[in-house]
């Protein structure tokens, strides 16, 4: 008999020992170190300090592991956090938001713009939002493996069926499986990497850099308006006011939206700023 589902029956972790690996810290560390190379690459491209990138990169592993998981704690499952604080510090677990994620970086990359590149932080946001894509897809492919932010019931072929008790089902229990649902991690996961392939080719074929603001006003826009329409077929716990009409993600979304439309506006409307490259 052929399934018009599929289980989905992956482990979220990977080894368990000495220490405990987990795919979704996994993708994460390969989102960053992917992030690194392609990071490292621009500033060669254009001429800027070998040293800078290191910096950048701590700066950018603090601010996102910091940002998104308070954002999850405090936007999402406030009500549970604020009884068990101590359960913030298990990042590992999973749960990080990606309008708190956004926040820190923009915070960070600001503190970084001041201290050293001594550059308008578009500069360095333009820049750092082509990897930052491709680490959102990383992350959504970690929710999947580890059975969360799925979306409705659906009858379409692809549905999975996730396990509902994921840690009763690691410590041995009989796994309950939800009903043949939407993966929308892996339609998340997808459009970011869509995302970056489009970022990438306007920074590095069309020059989009040279305008600034443009590159960040598209990663803005194809980010969150993506995640507007996700979010109407992705199970929320999270909703605005009684008529259960926007959920939390979708109203977060909705401000980064309106602000990437205004940069490419502003980044379209002004002259390019050439840039001298190294390599050119």
């Amino acid at each position: 008999m052929i399934l018009d589902y599929i289980q989905w029956t992956a482990n979220p972790i990977i080894y368990s020992g000495f220490v405990e690996i987990r795919w979704y810290g996994l993708f994460f560390a390969i989102g960053f170190g992917l992030g690194y190379y392609i990071v490292n690459r621009m500033f060669k491209h254009e001429g800027k300090p070998e040293g800078w990138v290191d910096t950048l990169l701590l700066y950018l592993i603090i601010a996102t592991v910091i940002g998104s998981r308070l954002g999850h704690c405090l936007f999402y499952q406030w009500d549970y956090y604020s009884q068990n604080p101590i359960e913030i510090l298990k990042v590992w677990e999973g749960g990080l938001a990606s309008h708190g994620g956004t926040i820190g970086i923009i915070l960070a990359m600001w503190l970084f713009s001041r201290r050293v590149t001594k550059e308008n932080i578009l500069w360095i946001l333009d820049r750092i939002c082509v990897p930052v894509a491709l680490v959102g897809a990383m992350i959504r492919m970690g929710n999947l493996m580890n059975h969360e932010l799925y979306g409705h019931v659906t009858d379409l072929p692809w549905a999975f069926c996730f396990i509902t008790n994921v840690r009763g089902w690691m410590n041995g229990a009989e796994p309950i499986f939800s009903e043949p649902s939407h993966p929308t991690q892996i339609y998340e996961s997808l459009t970011y990497l869509t995302l970056f392939i489009i970022l990438s080719y306007m920074y590095w074929r069309r020059h989009a850099e040279q305008r600034q603001g443009l590159l960040l006003g598209v990663f803005f826009v194809g980010t969150f308006l993506s995640r507007i329409f996700v979010e109407m077929i992705k199970n929320a716990s999270v909703f605005i006011g009684s008529g259960e009409n926007l959920n939390m993600g979708q109203f977060l979304s909705i401000p980064f939206v309106i602000a990437g439309i205004w940069l490419i506006v502003r980044a379209l409307r002004r002259p390019a700023m050439p840039i001298k490259y190294t390599d050119c």
